[in-house]
Parts: structure tokens; sequence; C-alpha cells
């Protein structure tokens, strides 16, 4: 037992002295890299583009993606700068990439105003996961091994690593040259929905818990005599976004609304593979939602709708298709009532994203809608509860004549229902 307590002093002082270290020398009034690179319209779609490469391998087959050193700079500062104005200079050279980050601090502090680290990742053979091999904070140089171990800790010691089981688990070599990254992975159908889980429950935000403490009202208050309708949910949480949105703010408006649903109506689902909400997130009272009298239906519409609202419509796409023909092997069936469902929510997820003036007049039509019948269209008559056999038998794939004429058919459907008007 003192063993185990003297160890955990030992990472916690270290972790607290590299913190130490970082704002003593780390911390300066002079940026290693020039802030205020302008993200243009076209480096945000090239940017998105690079980090959704990866979609377009289907489960269970092996996808390589190449990207060059402008690829990476683009990449890695389009995902900085959405947390903390940042700048990021990557170099290749010697079987390794290398990471110069500066980042900036509130300008009322006694420190300095950017936070400048560096470090470089190689690997002697491509088939070695990448290691950290140097790290620097200013002007301080340390110990590679003993920064790799700290970050371990952080990661693997916090809801990080469930990031870091998603960026790691599916890769299979990563090959350096002094052009470009080779990166070679294999993604299962389990990994890819475990991406999904994790893209759509972030973590506790002042913001996302004023919607969520608006689900919690409503299901205080819902009579359990009564199905509980996602058109209820997503009411109540799109009038607080209109209340709240500028032009400015609408899509993140309707992102945390459409967050705070899903963590509610797929929150069991979630359990077991991410860090669990606190307290305060969900209610103590729980009831399923529904949509045609159908639970799942409100779980796949949702679900869609926040992984769109988060990477973009052809990760939902794909990750609905995939689920569908998982389902027909070994699971409840392959179903095109749920892959309704999950267009729909593809759908929700898009108007309600694309721009601030769709964001905006998605908020005032959703916060007005009757019921679900506004934004689902009814697909009880469709097909459902199909093995693999049967699938091929009748439908052959999802390339052929017959499957894309239904898929044509639902779409047409849902482009008629009153939202998507």
């Amino acid at each position: 037992m003192k063993l185990i307590l003297r160890i955990t002093l030992y990472t916690l002082s270290t972790l607290v002295l590299l913190c130490l270290l970082v704002v003593i020398f780390g911390v300066s009034d002079e940026p290693d890299v020039a802030i205020g690179w302008t993200l243009t319209a076209e480096d945000i779609v090239r940017a998105k583009k690079i980090l959704h490469e990866g979609a377009k391998t289907k489960p269970d087959e092996i996808g390589t993606i190449e990207l060059s050193k402008d690829d990476i700079t683009l990449s890695a500062n389009y995902l900085l700068n959405l947390f903390i104005p940042s700048a990021v200079k990557i170099d290749l050279k010697n079987k390794a990439v290398r990471f110069t980050v500066t980042m900036t601090l509130p300008q009322r502090n006694i420190f300095g105003q950017y936070v400048n680290i560096s470090f470089k990742l190689g690997n002697e053979k491509p088939t070695d996961r990448p290691r950290l091999t140097k790290f620097k904070a200013g002007a301080l140089i340390l110990p590679a091994k003993l920064a790799a171990f700290i970050i371990d800790t952080i990661i693997h010691n916090t809801h990080l690593n469930n990031y870091f089981i998603l960026a790691t688990h599916p890769l299979k070599s990563v090959d350096f040259n002094e052009q470009r990254v080779i990166i070679t992975y294999y993604s299962t159908k389990e990994t890819r929905m475990h991406a999904g889980n994790i893209l759509t429950h972030n973590t506790e935000s002042p913001e996302l818990s004023l919607y969520q403490q608006k689900i919690i009202d409503l299901v205080n208050q819902h009579d359990p005599a009564w199905r509980l309708s996602l058109a209820e949910l997503l009411k109540t949480t799109f009038q607080l976004a209109l209340e709240r949105s500028s032009a400015e703010t609408a899509i993140k408006e309707n992102k945390l609304a459409i967050m705070a649903v899903n963590n509610y109506v797929n929150q069991k689902e979630a359990k077991g593979f991410l860090t669990p909400p606190t307290a305060n997130s969900i209610s103590n009272k729980y009831y399923p939602a529904f949509l045609y009298k159908r639970a799942d239906l409100a779980q796949h519409f949702i679900g869609s709708a926040v992984i769109t609202a988060s990477t973009g419509g052809e990760v939902a796409k794909v990750m609905g298709e995939e689920k569908e023909l998982s389902d027909a092997n070994g699971g409840s069936g392959f179903s095109f009532i749920d892959l309704t469902a999950d267009k729909a929510g593809t759908k929700f997820g898009e108007i309600t994203t694309s721009s601030p003036e769709n964001a905006l007049k998605a908020q005032k039509a959703i916060a007005d809608i009757k019921d679900y019948t506004d934004f689902m269209p009814d697909p009880r008559d469709l097909p459902e509860h199909m093995n693999e056999e049967e699938f091929k038998t009748k439908y052959g794939s999802v390339e052929s004549p017959i499957y894309k004429e239904l898929s044509k058919e639902i779409d047409n459907r849902i482009a008629n229902t009153p939202l998507y008007q």
C-alpha cells in the first residue's frame, strides 16, 4: 500500500514539475511561430477533407492516407485554432515529423503572452508506432522518455484516452520521408461505432449544461403514462438555441442543442466505453424517446444528427449503412426503417449547421414544430429484419439498382417532410 501511495505521489509530483517547467521556460512575450494566419474558406474545406479522409475506407478494409507537409500543417492549424488562437509549423526530416507550436495566453497574466513548445515524432521502422523523440518548452530541452512518460500518464488517466485509442488502435504502419507521411490503417466496424460515440459525447461545458438542464426540467415534468417524443426534446432545446443565438453563434448553439439531446437519448448505449457523464448532465429520471412508437428510431435519428453536426454528413451516411449491414450479419437484421432514421438525422444535422442563415431558419422552424412528422417521415412500411442472405437475395449490395431505387425513395420522403422543404 505504501509503495502504491509513493508511486502515486511521485507521478503527481512529476506532473506538477513538468507544468512548472513549461510555465517557467515555455511562456514568453515572443512567439516561435507567428500568430495570425487566417484560414480561408478553401483552407477550411481542404482541412476537413483531409481529416475525413479515413471515412472513405469501408470497415474491415486496409486504407492508406498520404499527407504532405502542407497537408499536416493545414490540418494541425485548423484543429488547434478550433480551441485557442495558435500557430503550428511542420518539418519532415530524418524519418520524423517536427511540430513547433505557439499558443496564446489570456492577455492579463503575469507570465507572458505565448506558450512555445516543440516536439518530434518518429520511428525506426514503418510498423513501429511513432514515439516522442524530442520535447522542448521554450529553450528548455526535456529528456524524451521523461516527457513521453508524463504525457502518456496524463492521456491514460483522463478522457483523452478515448481519443488516443481511436487515433492509434487502427494504425498498421506510419512511414516518414522528406516529402510526406504515409499512414496505413485498418478500421473495424467496432472502431467506427466507437468513433461515433467519442465524437458525439463531448465533455461538460457551461453552455452544454444549460441545454441539459432544459432536458432535465422537461423529463422531470413528463407524464410517465405517455411516451416521451423526440420532438419534445428537440423543440425544447431549439427554443433555447433561438433565444441565445445571433448570426455569429447560431451554428454553435444548434450543435449544443443536438449534442444535449443525443447525450440524453443515447446515454445507455455509450456506457462502458466513454468516460461517464457527470451527475448534472442527465436527469435522475429516464424515459426513452420515441419516433413512431419506436425508441430505436429516435436513437438512430439523433445519433446521425450529432455525427453530422460534429464531422459531416458523409461520415454519418457511411456509419449508418455499415451499421445496418453489420446488423444483417448476425444482428437484428438490415432495416430500411432504421436507415430512414439515419438519413433523416443526417439531413437534420446538415440543415441546422450548414450556414448561419440556415441555422437561424432551422431554429425558428424546430422551435415551432407540432410533432415528429415535421422532421421524420413515416418509414413503417419499409422492409426490415433481413439477415445477410435475405438482403443479398433481394438487394444484392448497396450498389445495386434496386437498392439505390429504394434509397432514392427514402431520400424523396425526407425531402418532402415539412422541415426540409
